[in-house]
């Protein structure tokens, strides 16, 4: 039986680097011998993954709850809510695995959260004491940030701290 998936959230600004952050860590992951899932988060109130004219939209406008879309080598689930999905949702919805990376939902308190932050403004972490810690280029965040640092290029460091808890 596998233990609890561990949950981390990589958030920041818009053009800060979590994806690219999230993209160096999933080799990391996968090289210390641990399975890994992505959730993606967006802002984009309408997300569109299936084209217009194709079978498997022309099924969901006409009302299916849920398509798969299957092929030789995978197969994607387009699910239409009406409503936000929950985090805690999204993760049932997961084969278990040791790590779920979380891009985004920045106000979810109760999940740990890394900020990557490249030095415009001021980090989200000031005004959110539930985000762990703040990944920034050679790990020098602004003074008005005193909690966890990490430097951002180092990938292994801050796989270590996010597997640390």
């Amino acid at each position: 039986m596998q233990a609890r998936m561990r949950v981390v959230g990589i958030v920041g600004r818009q053009g800060s680097g979590k994806t690219t952050l999230i993209e160096k860590l999933i080799p990391a992951v996968i090289a210390r011998g641990l399975t890994v899932s992505t959730i993606k988060h967006t802002h984009h109130h309408h997300i569109e993954l299936d084209v217009p004219g194709k079978d498997s939209h022309r099924h969901r406008v006409a009302g299916a709850s849920e398509v798969i879309v299957a092929s030789d080598t995978g197969w994607a689930r387009i699910a239409a809510r009406g409503e936000p999905a929950a985090l805690t949702d999204l993760l049932a919805q997961l084969r278990p695995v040791d790590l779920v990376l979380v891009e985004g939902f920045k106000k979810l308190d109760a999940l740990r959260r890394v900020e990557v932050f490249r030095g415009e403004g001021t980090p989200l972490a000031v005004d959110d004491p539930s985000i762990a810690a703040v990944a920034a280029p050679g790990g020098r965040p602004p003074a008005v940030y005193r909690g966890v640092t990490l430097d951002l290029e180092d990938v292994p460091a801050v796989l270590e701290f996010i597997l640390s808890a």
